[in-house]
């Protein structure tokens, strides 16, 4: 990290040399489209329809082949996720292949084989080309399914989205997406927990035989290979690849609003609030305004300009805002994008429509419009260098039915933009006025002064599915008399009542701690009071290890040890409180019920805990049994505020005390699972241990 932060530091200096040597006083020159040669491509197609792009480059003795499945998908529903599921059991065994063969096959070539819900990639050597084909070919035409891989396949991805499932970023995007397109649409549907769960072995044999035929694939072939050797292979590996008839579902077409709307997704423990100011858009690659759409796009978000100058480098709300049009086949979007403190998300948003409103109403500077031509020119011209780059040039212009000087002439056509044509594409493509604001943080904080952004003055709530609320109504849930005290009560008396806590003088744990493929073992001991150690051990070195004894703690590891002071050392103390919700009061803890949530389906109490110093955490308690069951906080990390989600997923009784035997913590996107062994209370620890 240093070095990178030295590397960055020169590099700064050496820009800030050469701005310091540039007459700023004179506006650069009008750029000048230079003259580009796009790489050619022989294309053929076979008698079943499957049609092929070979791009010749010889710099290296390596092919690659990439086969994209075109077609329109069908909504998932209840199912979301089988594409993807399915493009993940691709490889895990052929009619003749096991999924060890397939996987000692591709080692021995050094090569890469992988796939997605459109298509398979894979890359190897030259002189590996032919035996990278015969697997390339069986597991394209030959895939067959085992239930087991299947199985393997959806747990990885239930701990994929029960990582993201606390995740601003991430709910931001799914939510988003139904707003914008509708959850009956298949851009507009995302996979859920209850969706993964419904797929089976068949829904996935039936996508796979529905979609994986060549007459709707198109085949790039890259690298050190000749167009008429490339067609002599395709046709002997893939010629027997059987067409089929692929159904081409339509959709209603999304349209914007007629009015801004507000829409919430209530995070109670967020610091911060991710803004996503959205609406479709009726545009592709092939549509006549696409080059003006992206100049247009460059100017207001579209890399280090309009929007990331507004918001971070003049007002300092955020470290980064942008927008984007995403030029889908189907249909488009439009996406306006920042995350920024809860105090100025209010500021943020009246900034990003101010500066859409802006590109409508005032004609872009040449000087501004020629930065942006350039911007656009250079990245161009830079992924020419990518012979993969002119086999999707290749491919788009056969997909969207492109001119077949579309590449060649797309610096010109850049530089032919003028600022007449930036506002009129502002004005039929940038819709501040026709926008969905999806705000994703603390309802309580930012609610009440975003409800001017809204025509009719109000908020519309939804829950991480993308379900609208009313949360007068949800609200109203909670049974008359229960209260945040009542809820914790219930709490103390489930885990076995005041006096068999009280009753506990010393308690030590033993268990097992799993991270990003690690085994490692866990030891916790409790001494009563303000005593607490946990030391994390691996193949039996201490690599981390908390004492707190009394009003004292350190830190030890791998990188020495430390005393911890400050909030550092408040956390570790109410850590080293057995039951911490005995002592919240005296400890000056405030705790509020804030609604009846959901978690697993199931009721749960929703108490938001505020420290002394005004951190929250949002603990979930379980109507039934009046057991804790979730806790959200925020950790600082190198990135800024990320969330903490500790699920407890089982208790185990120690006499007639109750204690977490299973937890699960998602720390931003890293998943660890904690399993507990062996608890032993009251055996007189050693005061020693916490020295």
């Amino acid at each position: 990290m240093k070095n990178l932060i030295y590397i960055i530091a020169l590099l700064t200096c050496s820009l800030a040399s050469v701005s310091a040597q540039t007459n700023r006083t004179k506006a650069p020159l009008p750029a000048v489209a230079p003259k580009i040669q796009i790489g050619e491509y022989k294309k053929f197609e076979l008698a079943n329809g499957l049609k092929v792009f070979v791009v010749e480059n010889h710099r290296i003795p390596r092919v690659s082949f990439s086969i994209s499945l075109i077609f329109n998908p069908e909504v998932e529903g209840v199912n979301s996720g089988v594409g993807s599921i399915t493009s993940e059991l691709i490889g895990t065994g052929t009619k003749k292949r096991t999924k060890d063969q397939i996987n000692e096959e591709v080692d021995f070539m050094a090569a890469s084989l992988s796939a997605n819900a459109e298509g398979i990639y894979a890359s190897s050597l030259k002189k590996h080309t032919e035996k990278l084909l015969d697997v390339l070919s069986d597991v394209t035409m030959n895939s067959v399914f085992k239930n087991e891989e299947l199985e393997k396949i959806r747990t990885q991805t239930l701990s994929g989205l029960a990582a993201s499932a606390d995740d601003p970023n991430s709910i931001s995007d799914n939510v988003s997406a139904a707003l914008i397109y509708g959850k009956n649409h298949p851009y507009g549907e995302f996979a859920t927990e209850a969706s993964i769960k419904n797929i089976n072995l068949e829904m996935c044999a039936q996508y796979y035989q529905k979609y994986f035929k060549p007459n709707i694939a198109y085949l790039a072939v890259v690298g050190d290979i000749k167009p008429a050797e490339a067609k002599k292979l395709i046709e002997k590996y893939f010629g027997k690849w059987e067409k089929g008839i692929v159904s081409s579902p339509t959709y209603s077409k999304p349209l914007a609003s007629v009015a801004t709307k507000v829409a919430i997704v209530d995070r109670p423990q967020s610091v911060q609030s991710v803004i996503n100011v959205c609406y479709p858009v009726d545009i592709n690659i092939g549509s006549p305004d696409y080059i003006n759409t992206r100049v247009t796009n460059t100017i207001l978000g579209g890399g280090i300009f309009r929007l990331f100058l507004n918001l971070r480098e003049k007002h300092a709300f955020t470290y980064g805002a942008y927008s984007n049009f995403s030029y889908n086949p189907i249909i488009g979007g439009f996406e306006a994008s920042t995350s920024v403190r809860n105090a100025v998300t209010d500021s943020a948003v009246g900034e990003i429509l101010y500066e859409m409103k802006r590109l409508r109403d005032e004609p872009v500077g040449d000087s501004e419009l020629s930065m942006v031509k350039n911007y656009l020119m250079g990245n161009f011209a830079l992924s020419l260098e990518r012979p993969q780059t002119i086999a999707s040039f290749a491919i788009n212009t056969e997909r969207y039915k492109l001119p077949s000087d579309f590449y060649s002439t797309y610096l010109k056509r850049i530089e032919a933009v003028t600022p007449a044509d930036v506002q009129e594409t502002a004005k039929k493509y940038i819709l501040p006025d026709k926008s969905k604001i999806i705000v994703v943080g603390k309802a309580s904080e930012v609610a009440e002064k975003l409800k001017k952004f809204n025509t009719e003055g109000k908020i519309d709530y939804y829950d991480v599915d993308a379900n609208i609320y009313d949360p007068a109504i949800k609200s109203k849930l909670i049974p008359e008399g229960v209260t945040a005290k009542t809820v914790l009560s219930r709490y103390i008396r489930a885990i076995g009542g005041t006096a068999t806590i009280n009753g506990v003088k010393d308690l030590s744990i033993k268990g097992k701690l799993s991270v990003q493929g690690m085994n490692l073992n866990l030891n916790i001991v409790y001494k009563i009071p303000g005593k607490y150690l946990k030391e994390v051990i691996m193949n039996g070195q201490t690599i981390q290890k908390y004492v707190i004894n009394g009003n004292t703690g350190k830190v030890s590891g791998m990188e020495g040890v430390r005393d911890v002071q400050g909030a550092e050392l408040d956390k570790m103390k109410l850590d080293a409180e057995l039951v911490p919700e005995l002592k919240y009061e005296l400890l000056g803890y405030k705790t509020e019920l804030k609604e009846i949530s959901k978690v697993n389906d199931k009721d749960a109490f929703l108490l938001e805990v505020t420290s002394p110093t005004g951190s929250t955490t949002s603990d979930y308690y379980s109507a039934e049994t009046g057991l804790k069951i979730k806790s959200v906080s925020q950790m600082d990390s190198p990135m800024g505020k990320i969330s903490q989600v500790t699920e407890i997923l089982e208790y185990t009784e120690v006499g007639e005390l109750k204690y977490p035997k299973k937890i699960k913590q998602t720390i931003g996107a890293q998943v660890v699972e904690i399993s507990v062994d062996d608890i032993l209370v009251n055996t007189d620890v050693n005061d020693e241990l916490f020295k």
